[in-house]
Protein backbone atom coordinates (compact mmCIF):
# COMPACT_ATOMS: atom_id res chain seq x y z
CA UNK A 1 0.00 0.00 0.00
CA UNK A 2 1.39 3.39 -0.98
CA UNK A 3 1.86 6.12 1.60
CA UNK A 4 -0.73 8.24 -0.21
CA UNK A 5 -3.34 5.46 -0.20
CA UNK A 6 -2.67 4.75 3.47
CA UNK A 7 -2.98 8.46 4.28
CA UNK A 8 -6.34 8.77 2.55
CA UNK A 9 -7.76 5.98 4.75
CA UNK A 10 -6.77 7.64 8.04
CA UNK A 11 -9.20 10.34 9.15
CA UNK A 12 -7.65 13.48 10.64
CA UNK A 13 -10.93 14.44 12.31
CA UNK A 14 -13.73 12.98 14.40
CA UNK A 15 -17.35 14.02 13.90
CA UNK A 16 -18.09 15.16 17.44
CA UNK A 17 -20.05 18.29 16.66
CA UNK A 18 -22.67 19.67 18.98
CA UNK A 19 -26.23 20.46 18.08
CA UNK A 20 -26.91 23.25 15.61
CA UNK A 21 -28.28 26.40 17.19
CA UNK A 22 -31.46 27.87 15.74
CA UNK A 23 -29.53 30.72 14.10
CA UNK A 24 -26.89 28.36 12.65
CA UNK A 25 -29.56 26.12 11.14
CA UNK A 26 -31.37 29.14 9.72
CA UNK A 27 -28.15 30.38 8.14
CA UNK A 28 -27.47 26.96 6.60
CA UNK A 29 -30.99 26.69 5.23
CA UNK A 30 -31.15 30.17 3.74
CA UNK A 31 -27.56 30.92 2.73
CA UNK A 32 -26.14 27.61 1.55
CA UNK A 33 -27.55 28.01 -2.00
CA UNK A 34 -25.62 31.30 -2.35
CA UNK A 35 -22.41 30.57 -0.46
CA UNK A 36 -22.16 26.78 -0.18
CA UNK A 37 -20.08 24.56 -2.46
CA UNK A 38 -21.03 20.91 -2.85
CA UNK A 39 -18.54 18.08 -3.02
CA UNK A 40 -18.44 16.62 -6.52
CA UNK A 41 -16.09 14.86 -8.87
CA UNK A 42 -15.14 17.77 -11.15
CA UNK A 43 -12.79 20.69 -10.52
CA UNK A 44 -14.71 23.91 -9.96
CA UNK A 45 -14.45 27.11 -12.01
CA UNK A 46 -13.86 29.73 -9.32
CA UNK A 47 -13.85 32.61 -11.82
CA UNK A 48 -17.42 31.63 -12.66
CA UNK A 49 -18.42 31.04 -9.03
CA UNK A 50 -17.13 34.41 -7.79
CA UNK A 51 -17.70 36.30 -11.01
CA UNK A 52 -14.15 37.66 -11.15
CA UNK A 53 -10.49 36.66 -11.34
CA UNK A 54 -8.55 37.73 -8.23
CA UNK A 55 -6.16 36.10 -5.71
CA UNK A 56 -7.77 33.08 -4.06
CA UNK A 57 -7.11 31.79 -0.57
CA UNK A 58 -8.32 28.48 0.85
CA UNK A 59 -8.54 27.80 4.59
CA UNK A 60 -8.76 24.20 5.77
CA UNK A 61 -10.66 23.58 9.01
CA UNK A 62 -11.85 27.08 9.86
CA UNK A 63 -13.72 26.10 13.02
CA UNK A 64 -16.44 28.67 13.67
CA UNK A 65 -15.18 30.86 10.85
CA UNK A 66 -13.97 33.89 12.80
CA UNK A 67 -10.54 34.05 11.16
CA UNK A 68 -11.89 33.42 7.68
CA UNK A 69 -14.53 36.15 7.80
CA UNK A 70 -12.11 38.58 9.43
CA UNK A 71 -9.60 38.06 6.61
CA UNK A 72 -12.31 38.29 3.95
CA UNK A 73 -13.61 41.57 5.39
CA UNK A 74 -10.08 43.01 5.63
CA UNK A 75 -9.15 42.00 2.06
CA UNK A 76 -12.18 42.46 -0.22
CA UNK A 77 -9.88 42.18 -3.24
CA UNK A 78 -9.29 38.49 -2.47
CA UNK A 79 -11.67 35.56 -2.68
CA UNK A 80 -11.76 33.08 0.22
CA UNK A 81 -12.78 29.44 0.18
CA UNK A 82 -13.26 27.54 3.42
CA UNK A 83 -13.47 23.85 4.20
CA UNK A 84 -15.03 22.69 7.45
CA UNK A 85 -16.46 19.27 8.29
CA UNK A 86 -18.55 20.34 11.31
CA UNK A 87 -21.97 21.79 10.45
CA UNK A 88 -22.26 24.15 13.45
CA UNK A 89 -19.06 25.85 12.28
CA UNK A 90 -20.40 26.16 8.74
CA UNK A 91 -23.63 27.63 10.08
CA UNK A 92 -21.70 30.12 12.21
CA UNK A 93 -19.58 31.14 9.22
CA UNK A 94 -22.62 31.71 7.01
CA UNK A 95 -24.30 33.74 9.74
CA UNK A 96 -21.20 35.95 9.99
CA UNK A 97 -21.00 36.29 6.20
CA UNK A 98 -24.55 37.62 6.16
CA UNK A 99 -24.04 39.95 9.12
CA UNK A 100 -20.91 41.47 7.57
CA UNK A 101 -22.33 41.63 4.06
CA UNK A 102 -19.45 39.61 2.57
CA UNK A 103 -19.57 38.44 -1.04
CA UNK A 104 -16.04 37.03 -1.31
CA UNK A 105 -16.51 33.85 0.77
CA UNK A 106 -17.60 30.35 -0.22
CA UNK A 107 -17.52 27.18 1.87
CA UNK A 108 -17.51 23.42 1.65
CA UNK A 109 -18.97 21.20 4.37
CA UNK A 110 -16.90 18.12 3.65
CA UNK A 111 -13.64 16.25 4.25
CA UNK A 112 -10.74 18.47 3.17
CA UNK A 113 -8.88 15.60 1.48
CA UNK A 114 -11.88 14.77 -0.70
CA UNK A 115 -12.40 18.44 -1.59
CA UNK A 116 -8.76 18.93 -2.52
CA UNK A 117 -8.61 15.81 -4.64
CA UNK A 118 -11.91 16.33 -6.47
CA UNK A 119 -12.91 19.99 -6.50
CA UNK A 120 -9.88 22.31 -6.38
CA UNK A 121 -8.22 22.93 -9.77
CA UNK A 122 -4.46 22.52 -10.10
CA UNK A 123 -2.37 25.69 -9.82
CA UNK A 124 -5.44 27.70 -8.79
CA UNK A 125 -4.66 29.03 -5.30
CA UNK A 126 -2.51 31.93 -4.14
CA UNK A 127 -2.66 30.85 -0.50
CA UNK A 128 -3.47 27.77 1.55
CA UNK A 129 -4.03 28.25 5.27
CA UNK A 130 -4.11 25.60 7.99
CA UNK A 131 -4.54 27.27 11.38
CA UNK A 132 -4.50 25.21 14.58
CA UNK A 133 -5.42 21.77 13.19
CA UNK A 134 -6.29 19.01 15.65
CA UNK A 135 -2.91 18.15 17.26
CA UNK A 136 -3.82 14.56 18.13
CA UNK A 137 -1.47 15.02 21.05
CA UNK A 138 -1.17 11.36 22.11
CA UNK A 139 1.79 9.76 20.37
CA UNK A 140 -0.21 6.77 19.21
CA UNK A 141 -2.55 9.18 17.40
CA UNK A 142 0.14 11.18 15.57
CA UNK A 143 -0.63 9.20 12.41
CA UNK A 144 -3.99 11.03 12.34
CA UNK A 145 -2.39 14.46 12.07
CA UNK A 146 -3.29 16.00 8.75
CA UNK A 147 0.21 17.36 8.07
CA UNK A 148 1.99 14.42 6.46
CA UNK A 149 4.21 14.12 3.37
CA UNK A 150 1.34 12.95 1.14
CA UNK A 151 -0.82 15.86 2.30
CA UNK A 152 1.79 18.46 1.35
CA UNK A 153 2.21 16.80 -2.03
CA UNK A 154 -1.52 17.27 -2.60
CA UNK A 155 -1.38 20.91 -1.49
CA UNK A 156 1.58 21.65 -3.73
CA UNK A 157 -0.45 20.70 -6.80
CA UNK A 158 -3.19 23.19 -5.93
CA UNK A 159 -0.97 26.22 -5.29
CA UNK A 160 0.32 28.50 -8.01
CA UNK A 161 4.06 29.01 -8.28
CA UNK A 162 4.88 31.54 -5.56
CA UNK A 163 1.72 30.68 -3.61
CA UNK A 164 2.04 30.41 0.16
CA UNK A 165 1.26 27.53 2.49
CA UNK A 166 0.72 29.01 5.95
CA UNK A 167 0.42 26.65 8.92
CA UNK A 168 0.05 27.58 12.58
CA UNK A 169 -0.15 25.50 15.75
CA UNK A 170 0.13 25.93 19.51
CA UNK A 171 1.61 22.43 19.99
CA UNK A 172 5.41 22.57 19.87
CA UNK A 173 5.96 18.97 18.80
CA UNK A 174 3.39 19.39 16.01
CA UNK A 175 5.21 22.56 14.95
CA UNK A 176 8.41 20.52 14.70
CA UNK A 177 6.60 17.90 12.63
CA UNK A 178 5.21 20.60 10.33
CA UNK A 179 8.70 22.02 9.91
CA UNK A 180 10.16 18.60 9.17
CA UNK A 181 7.51 17.73 6.58
CA UNK A 182 7.60 21.14 4.92
CA UNK A 183 11.39 21.24 4.80
CA UNK A 184 11.53 17.76 3.26
CA UNK A 185 9.28 18.73 0.35
CA UNK A 186 11.03 19.67 -2.88
CA UNK A 187 7.94 21.66 -3.87
CA UNK A 188 8.33 24.27 -1.10
CA UNK A 189 10.89 26.62 0.39
CA UNK A 190 10.69 28.20 3.83
CA UNK A 191 9.97 31.90 3.29
CA UNK A 192 11.92 33.07 6.33
CA UNK A 193 14.88 30.69 6.10
CA UNK A 194 15.57 27.00 6.43
CA UNK A 195 14.25 25.61 9.73
CA UNK A 196 12.92 28.98 10.84
CA UNK A 197 9.49 29.79 12.24
CA UNK A 198 7.83 33.02 11.16
CA UNK A 199 6.41 35.89 13.21
CA UNK A 200 2.62 35.95 12.91
CA UNK A 201 1.78 37.77 9.66
CA UNK A 202 -0.60 40.70 10.07
CA UNK A 203 -3.24 39.02 7.92
CA UNK A 204 -3.67 36.11 10.34
CA UNK A 205 -6.15 37.26 12.99
CA UNK A 206 -5.20 36.83 16.63
CA UNK A 207 -8.00 34.61 17.93
CA UNK A 208 -9.52 34.67 21.41
CA UNK A 209 -8.21 31.14 21.88
CA UNK A 210 -4.70 32.28 21.01
CA UNK A 211 -4.91 35.34 23.25
CA UNK A 212 -5.95 33.14 26.16
CA UNK A 213 -3.08 30.78 25.43
CA UNK A 214 -0.59 33.63 25.40
CA UNK A 215 -1.78 34.76 28.81
CA UNK A 216 -1.14 31.22 30.05
CA UNK A 217 2.33 31.23 28.55
CA UNK A 218 1.55 28.94 25.64
CA UNK A 219 3.60 29.34 22.47
CA UNK A 220 2.27 29.64 18.93
CA UNK A 221 4.32 28.70 15.89
CA UNK A 222 3.69 30.01 12.36
CA UNK A 223 5.26 28.35 9.33
CA UNK A 224 5.27 29.92 5.86
CA UNK A 225 6.34 27.84 2.88
CA UNK A 226 6.39 29.19 -0.68
CA UNK A 227 5.54 27.01 -3.68
CA UNK A 228 8.52 26.64 -5.98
Amino acid sequence: MSEESRFRRIRSFVRREGRLTTSQKAALDSLWPSFGLDLGTDALDFDKIFGRSVPRILEIGYGMGASLTTMAAASPGNDYIGIEVHRPGVGALLKSVQQQGLSNVRTFNADAIEVLENCIPVNSLDGLYLFFPDPWHKKRHHKRRIVQHAFLATLAGKLKTGGVLHMATDWEDYARQMMEVGSASSAFINQVGEGQFSPRPDYRPLTKFEQRGRRLGHGVWDLLFKRL
